[in-house]
């Protein structure tokens, strides 16, 4: 399947990038076109783990950073959960988004930014 991306500059010259729709069109683009040091957002176990190896700082919208030490420990909870559901044993699904939710997201994203600034002022 061939990828499409279309990049365009809005009027506050912001870039936004605009992919094909089917399945795994973001994730294979973000795979594609992250650099060490990037941020990223993302509730992906997954995508979080590709990330991670190309030394991307991935964060959860809930807060969570992840982290080398905690992914592979993730991923078997996933196949574990979707083998579950497989066989037709279904969870609740995740908990609401909360405000407690969100503040824990700015908070550590804030300290990802914080280090990430300091660590960019020794290495200048």
């Amino acid at each position: 399947m061939a990828s499409y991306a279309h990049m365009k500059n809005d009027l506050q010259g912001q870039n936004w990038v605009f992919v094909d729709s089917y399945k795994e069109a973001v994730d294979l683009y973000l795979m594609n076109h992250v650099k060490k040091g990037d941020f990223a957002v993302t509730q992906d176990i997954g995508l979080a783990s590709t990330l991670i190896a190309k030394e991307v700082y991935t964060i959860s919208p809930r807060g969570s950073l992840y982290e080398e030490n905690g992914i592979q420990t993730a991923l078997e909870l996933r196949y574990l959960s979707a083998k579950a559901r497989r066989q037709g044993f279904y969870g609740k699904g995740p908990k609401p988004f909360t405000k407690k939710d969100r503040e824990k997201f700015i908070e550590e994203l804030n300290i990802l930014l914080s280090n990430f600034k300091i660590c960019s002022r020794n290495h200048n």
